[in-house]
């Protein structure tokens, strides 16, 4: 039987995940804090107001990154201060180290330390609402301070909240990927053709020659590539209005405004309430998405489950 003074074990566990975490602090001191005040505050003026510094003193933090790391890191814009692509990748960069930090310091509770760790993820409205945050209300209770910020978004502004490390995770369309990044084929969403119950009787080609589409923004294609997939465009009106929100597309659907594509999990509802009535037999339309994120060195675990969650 082998003895071990285990208190004195653990004191040298500890100190030796203190000595780690101190020489990552170190990585973001004081020149990476200054590029990270200017990042979130977006002037020199106001970061050096949040630093307690001068602003001489901010800006030759900033230049001093900048010599070290051979390129620049900020353009000046009227908006402020703007991240290059190389600014964008050192953000990154500066958020998983942060991130590495806070999966230490929770991982060593019973030494007293307690630290929550943030982490946003970014998506489409309908697959967020109906598959991504159930699965990861899961991971939330498997890891009590994991602190998580859905951000719901429509637009393709997505791909560039994940390359400015706004957020760690975001589901995009495949086109959109860089080399650099990883990612993971999601389930695709499923797409009918809707319309008001009192156009029933109606035959489909009657509808979408006579009536308008009701989309997203002049930017969605969603409902012209479904008319496309099944070769009923050359016969449809290209008038279209527009919701930026599904739900009060749908609500403009069902007073027969026009009618639009709607994911079928979304749709289920109003279909069956009969508030509006599925077209061309029901068929749909698949479109694929993948989850999309930035390699880490390290992945934490809890990392890892959010991803494995999401189908």
């Amino acid at each position: 039987m082998i003895e071990c003074d285990l208190p004195h074990w653990r004191d040298e566990a500890v100190s030796a995940i203190f000595i780690g975490m101190n020489n990552l602090m170190k990585l973001l001191s004081p020149q990476l804090q200054a590029f990270l005040a200017v990042v979130k505050h977006k002037t020199v003026h106001t970061a050096a107001e949040h630093l307690h510094l001068t602003q001489t003193a901010v800006t030759q933090r900033i230049k001093s990154l900048e010599k070290r790391l051979s390129t620049s890191l900020f353009v000046r814009t009227r908006r402020g201060m703007l991240l290059t692509r190389e600014g964008e990748a050192l953000l990154r960069y500066c958020r998983e180290v942060q991130d590495l930090e806070g999966e230490i310091l929770s991982s060593v509770i019973s030494a007293g330390i307690d630290k929550n760790v943030f982490i946003s993820m970014t998506g489409p409205y309908t697959i967020m609402h109906s598959r991504i945050i159930p699965a990861c209300v899961n991971v939330m209770q498997r890891y009590p301070h994991l602190l998580m910020q859905f951000d719901i978004n429509d637009s393709e502004y997505r791909i560039k909240s994940l390359r400015r490390g706004e957020s760690q995770l975001a589901i995009i369309e495949k086109h959109l990927l860089s080399d650099e990044m990883e990612y993971k084929d999601l389930n695709p969403e499923d797409y009918i053709l809707v319309a008001s119950p009192e156009w029933k009787k109606r035959r489909l080609r009657d509808i979408i020659q006579q009536e308008r589409i009701v989309d997203f923004n002049p930017d969605d294609q969603m409902t012209f590539d479904y008319l496309k997939h099944y070769g009923l465009f050359e016969h449809a009106s290209k008038d279209r209005h527009f919701a930026n929100r599904t739900d009060c597309l749908a609500t403009m659907i069902a007073d027969k405004i026009g009618y639009g594509v709607l994911p079928l999990e979304f749709a289920k509802p109003y279909l069956a309430k009969q508030s509006l009535i599925a077209l061309n037999s029901g068929k749909s339309y698949p479109y694929p998405y993948v989850l999309a994120w930035y390699p880490r060195h390290q992945q934490p675990r809890y990392f890892s489950a959010l991803i494995d969650a999401c189908m």
